[in-house]
């Protein structure tokens, strides 16, 4: 059904707000009163909004209350991380609906679950993975798919579960967990930063005026790429700063590092970082070293961009015992720019995920409207 200019200004106010009476839908929409009733009527009979209540004015007068209705639909987020799938499916008006955690090797699964929790009768409009990847145009030339072998396999078991015909969008999962960060995050009411990814590897998520930038190969903040090392004698080797920087790398020196006197020599970054806080010697030592490596990247990071504001984020990244060696050694290479962490944790991804997946929604039901990122 192709619906009027009208009420496609409407629908996307209506989701935008998820619940509005007329004269809310006309101010958010700036159309007059009766263009706003043409146009819910309009709703109304496809299904797309329904009445759901009434709410009672200054004057005593009572005005009828609207949401989107079933033929609205649903968009579901799928984040592909390095070892947990993780989904959400949400309305159009960004209410949660179902949402499920499992191993990486049961994406298929988890997505079916998620489906399975959908309202009856109600369409999936759109779906958004977010990969650990570039992603780049199929060799049909019919969509994207992640760049590399890293995400393929899974990404292709998990879309066997999705229905035939919903398109589906592909989204660098660092630059997803970014706009998590701007909504409902450590970036909230700043329209420009950095968010910086530090776990088993890194990147960076570049958010200038409110919008996420991708660059001309969608490849904007794939810090992996920085030549590394770059120094006389040394040739730059294919992502060996990710490699220098990453959690296999800190957990490679905590085993270079450690005593017999300091016992058990700590297997995973999150007892590494357990043992710092505890005020372990070793630990703290080696914790306050990687410190001082993302600080260097901070610096290069404020160097290009000049962000202003810098979040940390990842499995490493966003743990506060980082905050003092960066914010140092960035003041030391760099001018001044703000360092906090993150405050989305885990969930940042899917849940970043899951607010283009609704942005990505309404457009398949209002048309040509740009999607606002």
């Amino acid at each position: 059904m192709q619906l009027s200019e009208s009420a496609r200004v409407v629908f996307a106010v209506l989701a935008a707000a998820g619940t509005a009476t007329r004269p809310q839908l006309a101010a958010g929409a700036g159309l007059s009163k009766p263009t706003v009733s043409t146009a819910v009527a309009e709703l109304e009979a496809a299904d797309l909004a329904a009445h759901s209540g009434t709410a009672s004015g200054g004057t005593g007068r009572s005005a009828a209350v609207y949401r989107l209705g079933p033929a609205a639909g649903a968009v579901l987020a799928v984040d592909l991380g390095p070892a947990e799938t993780r989904v959400r499916a949400c309305a159009l008006d960004g209410t949660l609906l179902a949402e499920g955690t499992d191993s990486r090797s049961d994406a298929a699964g988890t997505v079916r679950k998620a489906l399975e929790a959908l309202p009856a009768g109600a369409p999936l409009r759109t779906v958004v993975v977010a990969v650990g990847d570039v992603t780049v145009r199929d060799r049909e030339g019919t969509g994207m798919r992640p760049a590399t072998a890293k995400a393929g396999p899974v990404f292709d078991a998990m879309a066997v579960a999705l229905p035939e015909g919903v398109p589906v969008h592909l989204e660098n999962n660092v630059n997803c967990a970014a706009l998590a960060e701007l909504h409902e995050g450590a970036a909230r009411g700043r329209d420009t930063f950095g968010y910086l990814r530090i776990g088993v590897g890194i990147g960076l998520g570049i958010v200038v005026g409110g919008r996420v930038l991708r660059g001309a190969n969608g490849a904007a903040g794939e810090l992996a790429r920085l030549p590394y090392p770059w120094d006389e004698g040394r040739e730059p080797r294919h992502e060996a700063l990710e490699r220098h920087i990453g959690m296999p790398s800190l957990l490679r020196r905590a085993r270079q590092a450690w005593q017999d006197a300091d016992g058990p020599c700590p297997r995973t970054a999150r007892r590494l970082f357990a043992l710092s806080g505890q005020g372990h010697a070793t630990a703290r030592a080696v914790v306050a070293r990687h410190a001082t490596e993302v600080g260097r990247l901070a610096a290069a990071v404020a160097a290009v961009l000049d962000p202003g504001l810098i979040v940390l984020g990842g499995a490493t990244g966003a743990d506060p015992q980082l905050l003092p060696g960066v914010r140092a050694e960035l003041a030391r290479l760099s001018w001044p720019t703000e360092v906090v962490s993150s405050m989305v944790g885990d969930t940042g991804t899917v849940v970043g995920a899951s607010r283009l997946a609704v942005a990505h929604g309404i457009q398949t039901v209002t048309g040509a409207m740009a999607v606002k990122h």
